[in-house]
């Protein structure tokens, strides 16, 4: 069981799809070395330092957050099904309406379409909100994705600056 790091007032929440088997035998979250989430949440900005696994509390310091929308482990996040998804989102809306963080940062486009029911979403910012809580869509940092780790440290550092404009 791997628990999320939620408080009231963060400035933003990362929700991964679910934990990966590495994840699920540490029992913290992104733990896969191949994973990129702690190197590029630092170089976007969220963290002064490079943060391991294992200090995944430290975020809190940050006013960062870490939930997922399913919380079966599989080797893939493709492994898992619409219905767990669809749960999942709807899990993940009681959480936010309760925490209200500025942001909700989903990582994964797919995963996204499917926990809403949307349709053509494009990354970054969305048109839609959880009450006060802005929903973004970035690139899951997985090491099965190909984005360039460039790519990634962009697009999340596009989240960071957009909630320094907003002062949060």
């Amino acid at each position: 069981m791997i628990d999320d790091i939620l408080a009231p007032g963060l400035r933003v929440v990362f929700c991964g799809i679910n934990p990966g088997k590495s994840s699920a035998h540490t029992g913290f979250h992104f733990a896969h070395p191949g994973n990129r989430f702690w190197k590029v949440i630092h170089q976007a900005g969220f963290t002064e330092r490079l943060l391991k696994p294992e200090e995944e509390q430290h975020l809190l310091d940050t006013r960062c957050g870490i939930t997922m929308l399913v919380e079966r482990p599989t080797v893939q996040a493709n492994e898992v099904n619409l219905h767990e998804l669809r749960s999942g989102g709807r899990e993940l809306v009681k959480k936010i309406e309760d925490y209200q963080p500025a942001a909700l940062a989903i990582l994964g486009k797919q995963a996204y379409e499917q926990a809403f029911s949307q349709r053509g979403a494009q990354w970054g910012k969305q048109s839609i909100t959880i009450g006060m809580t802005q929903v973004w869509v970035l690139p899951n940092p997985s090491g099965l994705n190909r984005a360039t780790l460039d790519k990634l440290v962009e697009a999340y550092r596009e989240l960071d600056e957009a909630l320094v404009v907003r002062g949060r």
